[in-house]
C-alpha cells in the first residue's frame, strides 16, 4: 500500500467525526496507509482525536488541498459544489458524501461491495476525480439487494425506510435527547394538568414536528406534482445507477423515527427469475458486507440497536411476498444498518481503500 495524504472536510460533524474514527480503525487494521491527515471545516477551532493525539481542525482555504491525495467530504451539497472542483484542480481525488454530484453522468456512484469497477469507469472524464458516496438508505439497501439482483434480476423495489435521527447529524440526535428530557420533566411535574400528554415545551428546530414518541413521513423536501420527497427519489435514481438497471421500478416511503442511530428498511422486491426464501438466505449468507439474522422463532431479526457502531448490514425476515400476482416472483426482507458508518463514513473510506 502506498501511504496517502488524506483530508477530511467537515471533520467536526457527525459523519466527519465518524470518518476519522473509521480511518484510524483501518490504519490500525492494516487495510489503509495514511501518511498524513488534515482536518478541515468551514469554522475551525476544535480538535479531533486521531491515534491518541488531538488534531486541530483548520479553516478550509484554497491552500488546504495542496499535497492532498484523497479528500473525504462530509459537508452539504452547496459546500461540496464550491470546494470539490477546487480540490480536484489541486490534484486531489474527492470522495463526496453529499448529493451534489451523485447523478452526474461523469461521476461514479459507488458501494464497494456492489460496483467497485465503476470507480475506474469515469477516470479522466469531466468530474472524473470526484467519486460520489450514495445516500445512506440507498447504501444499506444495495448491500442487501445487489447479491439477489445478480442471482435473479431485480425488476421492482418497494421500500419503506425507518430512518434514525442520526441522519440529520448531531443536531438531530440532540433534538431527540432534548425532547425526551422535556417529556420526563413534564411527566413528573405535579402542576401539569395532564402529565401523559406528549405536547412538549421545546419547539422543534431540526425536524418538522416533534420527533420524540412520533414518526414523521417527511425527509427532505417534497417534489410538486407527484409528491414524493427528494429522499425517496434519491433511492429510486441512485439504485438504478448503482445496479446499472435504468428500468428498475422503485417506490419508496422514507420515515424519520425516534431511534438514535441506524436505519431500518422494509424491502419488497420482484425478480425476473424465481428465488425462494431459502435460496435468497443462502446467497446473502455468502454476500460481502451482510450478516443474516433470520431466526424468528428465537426472536432473532435485525434491529437498529444491534446494527449500530459496526459496518455490516443485517438482513432478516426473509419471506415470500403474498401480494405478488400470479406468475410474479416476490420476496420481502427487513434490513438494518448503521447510517453513520456503512451508510456514510465507512463506505467513503472503503472507496479510498480501493483507490
Amino acid at each position: 500500500m502506498t501511504p496517502k495524504n488524506i483530508a477530511v472536510f467537515g471533520a467536526t460533524g457527525a459523519v466527519g467525526v465518524e470518518m476519522v474514527k473509521v480511518l484510524e480503525e483501518r490504519v490500525d487494521g492494516g487495510t489503509l496507509a495514511v501518511r498524513s491527515l488534515r482536518l478541515l471545516a468551514s469554522r475551525p477551532g476544535r480538535t479531533v482525536k486521531w491515534r491518541g493525539d488531538d488534531i486541530p481542525v483548520e479553516e478550509v482555504t484554497l491552500e488546504s488541498w495542496r499535497g492532498i491525495d484523497v479528500a473525504l467530504f462530509a459537508v452539504d451539497s452547496d459546500v461540496s459544489r464550491k470546494w470539490a472542483p477546487v480540490a480536484v484542480e489541486a490534484g486531489s481525488v474527492v470522495i463526496d458524501n453529499s448529493s451534489a454530484f451523485r447523478m452526474a453522468q461523469d461521476v461514479s456512484l459507488v458501494v464497494p461491495e456492489v460496483n467497485p469497477e465503476d470507480i475506474a469507469s469515469h477516470a479522466g472524464h469531466g468530474h472524473g476525480k470526484i467519486i460520489a458516496n450514495p445516500n445512506c438508505s440507498t447504501i444499506i439497501a444495495m448491500v442487501a439487494l445487489a447479491p439477489l439482483h445478480r442471482a435473479a434480476g431485480l425488476v421492482r423495489l418497494c421500500a419503506s425506510t425507518y430512518q434514525a435521527v442520526s441522519g440529520a447529524g448531531k443536531a438531530g440526535q440532540e433534538e431527540l435527547e432534548r425532547q425526551i428530557r422535556d417529556y420526563a420533566a413534564t411527566k413528573w411535574d405535579n402542576t401539569n394538568s395532564d402529565p401523559d400528554m406528549f405536547d412538549l415545551p421545546s419547539v422543534p428546530s431540526v425536524f418538522q414536528h416533534q420527533i420524540a414518541f412520533n414518526l414523521i413521513p417527511h425527509i427532505d423536501a417534497f417534489v410538486p406534482d407527484d409528491w414524493y420527497t427528494k429522499e425517496e427519489l434519491k433511492m429510486r435514481d441512485e439504485s438504478r445507477k448503482i445496479l446499472h438497471a435504468p428500468s428498475l421500478r422503485v417506490s419508496a416511503t422514507c420515515v424519520r423515527v425516534p431511534v438514535m442511530r441506524s436505519h431500518s428498511e422494509a424491502l419488497t422486491i420482484e425478480t425476473e427469475r424465481p428465488l425462494s426464501p431459502g435460496e435468497a438466505r443462502a446467497i446473502l449468507e455468502r454476500a460481502p458486507g451482510v450478516k443474516v439474522i433470520d431466526e424468528p422463532l428465537k426472536n432473532r431479526y435485525p434491529m437498529p440497536l444491534f446494527a449500530s457502531d459496526q459496518d455490516l448490514v443485517h438482513v432478516g425476515r426473509i419471506r415470500r411476498d403474498h401480494s405478488a400476482p400470479e406468475g410474479c416472483h416476490g420476496l420481502v426482507l427487513w434490513v438494518s444498518g448503521d447510517q453513520l458508518r456503512k451508510g456514510a463514513a465507512t463506505n467513503a473510506v472503503q472507496i479510498a481503500e480501493l483507490l
